[in-house]
């Protein structure tokens, strides 16, 4: 059977390959291969909001010319009113292909969106239940009692229960990369490490999707298994030589990280252009991580991700359940930095019970920190997570959520953080943290880029990105003219002292 499936996102451009390297969809990508494995034949198709009307014309388009009998969706909540309205026009001028949804959001609130123009929608992982559903339907069979999937029928909703949790992860083919060339141009890549996580992060939905299904929802692939895909991946794709690590803290099984940094400083060592790596950590307060930290660095990682989210001791422990300390904070990064690792920081502005002086801390913590990089972003209260509720039950959700640009733009009008103050905070946080340490061009650039993200039509974005190019000119111009007017003076200088 041919199998399309749809993905998604607000940010994407109108160029040929607009999707970023770590905007690759691992449920999508282990679905399609196992699929594949099977003898189906799959492909992607990106969209954006921001392409309007011209999202109905690629559709149309790519189903004349791909003719395939079942189309997968996918969906996070501030994406979901955009794939609904997808499914709506494909189902209207489409009706004979069968329509199947899954992701974070459809897991989260699957009593809602069984509602919508979907044939059938899947609870939790997909790899299987997309399997035995496309193979039933190829062999027009009964599509009742398919673990994780609500199926429409004539007359009802069939709710089946969930199978457990998939515990051999090396059973998995590795992720399709193949539908993904059309969309993404980047040198970079991204390799899944393992799923689940042990924490229960308040604005995180892990504590309701590891309840889903029985058994085990933490999960290591096997370091040999990575090593594999990795070797395959550098020799298919010689040019990407950035690769991120992604898991929840490559430090929540010392053991394996070990033995994983082992083989990946072989397989660096077999390389003649060696591999740069990076990944997430997470800081457990009392661990000592000297041995792992040197082990990374030694086979080729250059760079850990650490959530902060906040420099405010009180709104990470009582509001995000976090437990560590600014002090435990700096030691984790002081000891990383020891070992030669550079530092990422993920900062959220405006948390639920957060003040300004609570974002001070974060300035303050950030400032002396000076991360080689960050992603800050504005906390946005997704459906069925824990800070959603309290939100809800503090009333600070007026009307609808604003799903445009999402984490760019401020929805919560705190008591001691404005909608006002949280955006304009967000725009200046480059400048708060930077000024005196980097060159003042670049955090006005920094500064612009923020703005521009938090704009939520595509036309508003060109602008201001028109507007950093030409400011980037000038820059460039100026250093150019000071360095020539410089070279003049120094050669007239030359030229008295030699006289």
């Amino acid at each position: 059977m041919n199998i399309l499936f749809l993905f998604s996102l607000n940010a994407l451009s109108s160029s040929k390959k607009p999707v970023k390297p770590w905007e690759f969809h691992f449920g999508i990508s282990y679905i399609s291969s196992v699929l594949k494995q099977f003898g189906h034949k799959t492909k992607l198709l990106a969209l954006s909001r921001d392409w309007g009307k011209k999202n109905l014309r690629f559709i149309n388009e790519f189903i004349h010319l791909f003719s395939p009998e079942v189309v997968f969706f996918t969906s996070v909540a501030t994406e979901y009113p955009f794939i609904r309205a997808i499914a709506n026009h494909i189902k209207k001028n489409f009706p004979y292909l069968y329509l199947v949804a899954g992701g974070t959001h459809i897991s989260l609130n699957p009593n809602e969106c069984i509602l919508d123009d979907f044939d059938a929608i899947c609870i939790g992982e997909g790899e299987y239940p997309a399997l035995e559903l496309v193979s039933r339907l190829a062999q027009k069979n009964s599509l009742t009692s398919i673990p994780n999937l609500w199926i429409k029928n004539s007359t009802a909703i069939e709710k089946n229960p969930t199978r457990p949790f998939l515990e051999e992860l090396d059973s998995l083919p590795f992720p399709d990369r193949d539908i993904w060339e059309p969309w993404i141009a980047e040198q970079g890549a991204v390799v899944l490490l393992g799923r689940g996580c042990p924490f229960d992060c308040t604005y995180c939905s892990n504590h309701i999707l590891k309840s889903l299904a029985p058994g085990r929802y933490l999960r290591f692939r096997s370091p040999a298994n990575i090593y594999n895909e990795l070797k395959e991946l550098t020799e298919r794709f010689p040019n990407r030589r950035d690769i991120h690590l992604e898991i929840e803290s490559i430090g929540l099984n010392k053991k394996w990280a070990l033995e994983l940094c082992s083989l990946l400083g072989y397989l660096n060592s077999k390389l003649p252009q060696p591999i740069s790596f990076t990944t997430n950590f997470r800081i457990i307060p009392g661990e000592d991580y000297s041995e792992l930290f040197k082990a990374l660095a030694d086979c080729g990682c250059r760079l850990l991700h650490i959530g902060l989210e906040s420099g405010s001791e009180r709104i990470r422990r009582d509001i995000l359940n976090r437990h560590y300390s600014n002090e435990d904070f700096f030691f984790v990064v002081n000891l990383a930095r020891k070992s030669g690792l550079k530092i990422s920081l993920f900062n959220m502005i405006g948390i639920p019970g957060e003040t300004i002086n609570d974002f001070r801390e974060t300035i303050k913590i950030n400032r002396l920190c000076q991360p080689e990089h960050h992603f800050t972003s504005i906390f946005y209260p997704y459906p069925g997570t824990v800070l959603y509720q309290h939100c809800k039950d503090a009333g600070l959700l007026k009307g609808s959520l604003d799903t445009d640009t999402e984490r760019c733009r401020a929805v919560l009008n705190l008591p001691g953080f404005s909608k006002r103050q949280i955006q304009r905070s967000f725009t200046w946080f480059d400048y708060y943290v930077y000024r005196g340490h980097r060159p003042f061009s670049l955090i006005l650039t920094w500064v612009f880029n923020a703005k521009l993200k938090a704009k939520p039509h595509l036309m508003q974005r060109l602008l201001i990105k028109s507007i950093l190019v030409i400011l980037s000119v000038i820059f460039e111009f100026v250093k150019v003219l000071k360095k020539s007017i410089f070279k003049q003076i120094n050669f007239f200088l030359g030229l008295g002292i030699f006289l």
